[in-house]
């Protein structure tokens, strides 16, 4: 490389720093410069405005506070005008009010005062690494689509993928939540870094807290070994918290402190350590209306909801359904290693009809049924087998049934109903009828009710 070449890379990462107190801007100083970036001070908001508009930045760091203004003005300014260059602010320990607000006008990331240095450098690291200009790696999943919703949805992820903010991602069951949280993680800055994907709702209350932070050797009975949690295999990446609405109350509290703090501690230790995680949140639930209920924490809620994206389900995208059932099948045929079969009018017109409740989860069910009893060269619509959504029966009255079968009917329906309220999310069934988990398949089982 020629001296004009390290000249010119050298400048290109440069980082604003905005701070009023300046043995802050002197400690910013000196991290960066140790980590081989260069930095420009500034006390001021004017000044800042002034070194925007003279120099070319890779990140901006600012405080809250400033003498003639807020750095939300700051934030604002450079989401405006500098649509690319990342801006972290620093607020005051325990003011989560004003780092929620900084995300939401487009900040990247937040520190808190006393400035971690290692936190600092992890976000650092995370910020140089922006693509320029906002392009980013191709990435390995598609969302497939044209309509008016997917194109939205398409477009909010691609906005939000460049932050740190947390993510809400909402919509039905078998809507593609997941997708849209790995498509987050392969377009922003982590990518790359663990993608780990955690069903909250899976996960026995007992084992909950040792699951996410990890636990010492000897911490409980069976602990023989020291065990990293959900936090630590995620460090670096991303942390998808698929159906958070089933957390227990208990560790909404402590997942709130590891969100506020960036810090965890194992079952059974005596400090904390320092975690790099960025939060994807979802649920097909209505989180607001459990806050209301007293069921989901609401400090919680505002600080996993910065963000929200709705996916759409697949009755709102119908003129998607031909597009995505042909790339379903020629993925599914492609994993058999045969050629993939045509996909007949009829078929079109019948998918096109159906409500799909389970959604593009239940489309591919659909197609993987429809390719394995396959007799022909084409799916046709006797080949789909697009029965309409069940009903559930009308209770029979006392005394029309011996009281065995009575009291089995009712509790059919009881669970068939539960599980149509919950989108046949077992884990939101069991909770909705009042029983656990493993009762709920118990019961089905006994009755007959399959998956």
């Amino acid at each position: 490389m020629t001296p004009r070449e390290t000249r010119d890379k050298e400048a290109s990462r440069r980082v604003l720093v905005v701070d009023d107190e300046a043995d802050i801007r002197e400690l910013l100083d000196m991290t960066l410069a140790r980590m081989g970036l260069a930095a420009d001070c500034a006390g001021t908001l004017a000044e800042a405005r002034q070194q925007l508009e003279q120099g070319h930045y890779t990140l901006c760091l600012t405080d809250m506070r400033l003498p003639d203004g807020e750095g939300l003005d700051l934030v604002r300014l450079i989401a405006d005008r500098h649509p690319h260059l990342p801006v972290a602010v620093i607020t005051a320990h325990g003011s989560l009010e004003n780092a929620v607000c900084a995300l939401k006008a487009g900040a990247f990331d937040y520190l808190s005062k006393p400035v971690s240095l290692d936190q600092l450098r992890a976000l650092v690291r995370s910020a140089v690494d922006l693509p320029a200009g906002g392009e980013a790696m191709a990435p390995t999943k598609v969302l497939l689509g044209d309509s008016a919703a997917l194109s939205q949805a398409r477009s909010l992820i691609d906005r939000v993928a460049r932050s740190q903010a947390p993510i809400h991602v909402t919509g039905e069951s078998g809507c593609g939540k997941e997708l849209a949280a790995r498509l987050i993680h392969e377009k922003g800055t982590r990518v790359g870094k663990p993608f780990v994907a955690v069903n909250c709702g899976a996960i026995p209350e007992a084992l909950v807290e040792s699951e996410f932070f990890g636990y010492r050797k000897g911490a409980f009975t069976g602990a023989d070994t020291e065990r990293d949690g959900f936090f630590q295999a995620a460090n670096g990446g991303t942390l998808f918290l698929d159906e958070v609405a089933d957390l227990p109350l208990g560790m909404q509290v402590k997942l709130l402190r590891v969100i506020q703090e960036k810090r965890v501690r194992k079952v059974g230790a005596t400090s904390e350590e320092p975690v790099d995680v960025r939060i994807v949140s979802a649920t097909h639930q209505d989180l607001k209306a459990l806050v209301d209920q007293g069921r989901f924490r609401q400090d919680l809620f505002y600080r996993l909801n910065v963000i929200e994206i709705r996916m759409p389900s697949l009755r709102e995208c119908r003129e998607d359904i031909p597009l995505l059932a042909k790339n379903i099948v020629a993925r599914l045929a492609g994993e058999a290693g045969i050629e993939p079969p045509e996909i007949a009018a009829d078929a079109l017109v019948a998918m096109g009809d159906y409500p799909f409740p389970g959604n593009v989860r239940e489309l591919e069910n659909c197609l993987e049924r429809a390719m394995a009893l396959l007799s022909g060269t084409s799916i046709t619509r006797e080949d789909l087998q697009l029965n309409p959504p069940c009903h559930v029966m009308d209770a029979p009255s006392p005394g029309q049934l011996p009281l065995q079968e009575y009291l089995d009917q009712a509790e059919r329906q009881a669970i068939l109903e539960a599980l149509q309220k919950t989108r046949y999310n077992r884990t939101a069934a069991a909770r909705l009828l009042g029983v656990t988990f493993r009762s709920l398949r118990y019961r089905m089982e006994r009755l007959g009710l399959k998956d």
